[in-house]
């Protein structure tokens, strides 16, 4: 027991030392250097692995991000373009509408030259009919 606990201190240490330990053959020592090589490269082995994996981690959460941000910009673009399109629509709209009042108000004024008579007993009729109407709620 006590010469594997020197084997041990002797691989752990990495010295190469010629120091003979009874019962502890040439090649028992070179095997036991070569597990503490290999033991050491594997511990660097898993740090590099760490590092990456660390890496990878965090450029997935950056691409994530990315994503997201032209994902919003994408809706933000077709927010953007529906509002164009109903003020557009809207102004649209108001244009017709004022076409419209401009038609029925030279159709007013055409009708007014036609029978002037005819359009002050509809006026007269207008502002009784506002009258009754006005007055039933006071």
């Amino acid at each position: 027991m006590n010469s594997h606990t020197d084997i041990s201190r002797t691989a752990s240490s990495g010295s190469g030392s010629s120091t003979s330990y009874p019962g502890v053959s040439s090649d028992t020592k070179k095997a036991a250097n070569d597990a503490a090589t290999d033991l050491q490269t594997l511990r660097d082995d898993l740090s590099t692995l760490k590092d990456t994996v660390t890496k990878l981690v965090s450029n997935a959460g950056s691409d994530a991000a990315k994503v997201a941000r032209t994902a919003t910009a994408g809706v933000a673009n077709q927010v953007t373009d529906a509002a164009s399109n109903i003020a557009e629509r809207g102004s649209e709209l108001a244009s017709a509408a004022s076409a419209q009042a401009k038609t029925f108000a030279s159709e007013l004024e055409a009708m007014g030259r036609r029978n002037p008579l005819g359009v002050m007993a509809g006026a007269v009729m207008v502002g009784v009919l506002v009258g009754l109407i006005g007055r039933g709620r006071s």
